[in-house]
């Protein structure tokens, strides 16, 4: 079983400490029955540890729990720039230095950054945060855009929500996008959003119902099998293309094409969980113009290809709940 260990510091924030506990747990079982995480809390010594809410949490386990983590997660704090412990430095250095993958929410970014972890690194935070970052710690190259940065063992995500599309996408590199899917729906959230959308959407609620371009982006989830162009796209929402650009952009953080070749991965990669179909049949199902386009596109995403990909997360059959 994946050992998660949540690593909960002074003032920490309490909607960052829930997220992994409920998304890793989140209903996900094995096809044996058995969970596929064990998630726990640690802080420098057990016992109490105030939140910035006021609400203090007990941990059970000291820093030394670290040793035994397969995955160290940092919710943000509210005084994300005061000093942390030396011992809790050194301990999240020798879990990256034996391989475990380290993650941070929100202002945990900067936990590691005071850990030297992020130094030559891509990362975000919280944009209200992300000048900060950049200004205490120079060698870390903040993103202040993005949702969350995926560096390989190294992971950082921006405020509050976000963590949760970063604990799902972590779901997904573990166990695919079937098992991640069926956390997103336990906890009613939304099954993916990409690392690169945009943190702040300029209107992330419709001003009415009739404003929304949900429908035609349902509309667009059922015509993955076919092309579709911007000017089909314009055309079912009833706009000028230049409007409906602006309106989607506005609403999801990214345009109207790159989220559609989100869909259209997912789908692909969907089909190679859950089907034996060749790889030409599920480029052709998934919309890519061909084979080659989707390893293409599979490879500068996923970092693999579509065969190793299967090889790796076929199932054939669906998760158990």
């Amino acid at each position: 079983m994946h050992r998660i260990v949540v690593l909960a510091l002074p003032r920490f924030v309490l909607f960052d400490l829930a997220i992994p506990g409920q998304i890793f747990d989140g209903g996900l079982r094995d096809h044996a029955g058995g969970p596929r995480y064990d998630v726990s809390l640690c802080g420098l010594e057990p016992g109490l540890v105030e939140s910035s809410a006021g609400v203090p949490i007990g941990v059970a386990h000291g820093i030394r729990a670290l040793r035994a983590a397969d995955t160290v997660i940092v919710p943000g704090k509210a005084l994300p720039e005061e000093p942390v412990a030396p011992e809790i430095l050194a301990e999240l250095h020798a879990a990256h230095a034996r391989g475990a993958r380290i993650a941070a929410i929100c202002t945990g970014a900067f936990v590691l950054a005071q850990a030297g972890l992020l130094d030559g690194r891509r990362a975000t935070t919280h944009w209200a945060n992300a000048a900060r970052l950049a200004a205490s710690y120079p060698e870390v190259r903040v993103d202040p855009e993005v949702l969350y940065v995926d560096d390989g063992e190294i992971l950082t995500s921006a405020g509050v929500a976000a963590g949760i599309d970063l604990c799902l996408h972590m779901v997904r590199a573990d166990h695919g996008v079937e098992v991640a899917n069926h956390s997103a729906r336990y906890t009613i959230v939304p099954p993916h959003r990409s690392g690169g959308q945009a943190q702040y959407i300029e209107r992330p609620v419709p001003e009415n119902v009739g404003g929304s371009l949900e429908v035609t982006r349902v509309w667009l989830t059922e015509q993955l099998h076919r092309p579709v162009s911007l000017a089909d796209m314009a055309a079912h929402a009833h706009l000028a293309e230049r409007t409906f650009t602006r309106r989607f952009r506005a609403e999801t953080g990214i345009s109207p094409l790159q989220w559609l070749q989100q869909r259209r991965l997912d789908h692909a990669r969907r089909l190679l969980e859950t089907t034996d179909a060749t790889v030409d049949v599920v480029a052709a199902r998934s919309g890519f113009p061909s084979t080659l386009a989707l390893r293409e596109h599979f490879r500068r995403v996923t970092g693999t290809t579509p065969g190793q990909y299967r090889s790796a997360f076929l199932t054939l059959s669906p998760p158990s709940s």
